[in-house]
């Protein structure tokens, strides 16, 4: 089951999200029948290739952050130094 597709900003995402909607639409019942498998699961395979993206922009931003946190950690013991 994924999350409700309105609530949520996927932008890598967003044509399949409209297929997929619309696919819902276009059969009502054949949707519990599969009708709509495969549009799901390639947006279940989207949804996973945004989170991995947004995973490592987020991996090296707390990278660049650390390293600032050191340099700054750097500085205040030099100026604890003299």
């Amino acid at each position: 089951m994924h999350p409700p597709l309105t609530l949520h900003r996927h932008p890598m995402c967003a044509e399949i999200i409209e297929q997929f909607q619309k696919c819902h639409l276009d059969h009502p019942i054949g949707k519990f029948f599969g009708e709509c498998t495969d549009l799901k699961i390639k947006l279940d395979r989207c949804f996973r290739q945004e989170k991995a993206s947004k995973r490592k922009a987020n991996f090296e931003e707390s990278k660049k952050l650390k390293e600032r946190l050191q340099a700054h950690r750097k500085e205040i013991m030099r100026e604890d130094l003299k």
